[in-house]
């Protein structure tokens, strides 16, 4: 297992502390600009997320399967913007770090060192740029190190070996295990490529490993935690947000906490 040779920032430093606790990590994700997305990432933090994703909403989010893109359509209907979304973050007070997930074209209209210093301002400590490949992520990483944004770097089934060395090298926070080839959405069974490839992560990297895409509930998130350190869920608990708002997101959450805390995620 190779060691980490950067310095851990806020997310990594309470991922690792939460890992070496015995815990396992769970990190939903919200759509922001959707109504109740506020209410809904403090009744997560509430009832057991160790950090929380926010998605800003794009146009053309080409990870994202018919649940996420339904609530970034809606979301963008309703005047989200970048500007807003962070601006509301600002408002947030709970005590778990806060990811942004978002496209790269809203990193570079922005330009990256303005991003990552709005990012930084807002309260965020983390960062996902799905469609940002590693061998183009330089510049942007780069600013975000600067302005103490963690780059959180996926990896995908597909990867070969030789390749998952210089994701994790260049990866902050926590390296994101995609869980399956495709978009995001709920699956009716964990898909046996996201065991694996936390199984390939976690032999190569002491860096704290999560996996996402397909984690549909409860049952599969204790079953990922089996052999990974934690969860991303999206599809699940926005489309809760969507149809039931952010009551039904805390009692989700606390349901995931729930599993993951139970023996059987824990003895790996």
């Amino acid at each position: 297992m190779k060691i980490a040779t950067h310095a851990s920032g806020v997310l990594e430093t309470r991922l690792r502390q939460i890992r070496n606790d015995g815990r396992k990590i769970l990190v939903p994700y919200i759509t922001g600009g959707l109504s109740g997305w506020i209410d809904a990432v403090r009744g997560a933090a509430a009832n057991g997320a160790d950090a929380i994703e926010i998605g800003i909403p794009f146009s053309d989010p080409v990870m994202d399967g018919p649940i996420i893109q339904m609530a970034s359509e809606k979301a963008l209907r309703d005047g989200a913007t970048p500007n807003s979304i962070l601006h509301s973050l600002r408002t947030i007070d709970v005590a778990v770090p806060l990811i942004v997930m978002c496209y790269y074209n809203t990193v570079f209209r922005a330009g990256h060192e303005r991003f990552a210093n709005t990012l930084r301002d807002s309260g965020v400590v983390g960062a996902i740029v799905p469609d940002l490949p590693l061998e183009e992520s330089a510049q942007w990483a780069s600013a975000a190190d600067k302005s103490q944004i963690e780059t959180v770097m996926l990896a995908a089934p597909t990867a070969p070996d030789e390749r998952l060395p210089r994701v994790i090298d260049r990866a902050r926070g926590f390296v994101y295990a995609v869980g399956l080839l495709g978009v995001t959405g709920e699956r009716a069974e964990l898909a046996t490529t996201a065991v694996a490839m936390a199984t390939r992560l976690k032999k190569i990297t002491d860096m704290p490993v999560l996996v996402g895409v397909g984690i549909s509930n409860a049952e599969q998130a204790m079953q990922a935690c089996t052999v990974a350190d934690g969860v991303i869920q999206g599809a699940s608990v926005v489309r809760r947000l969507l149809e039931d708002g952010p009551e039904s997101v805390a009692t989700y959450v606390a349901q995931v906490r729930a599993a993951i805390d139970s023996p059987i995620a824990s003895n790996r």
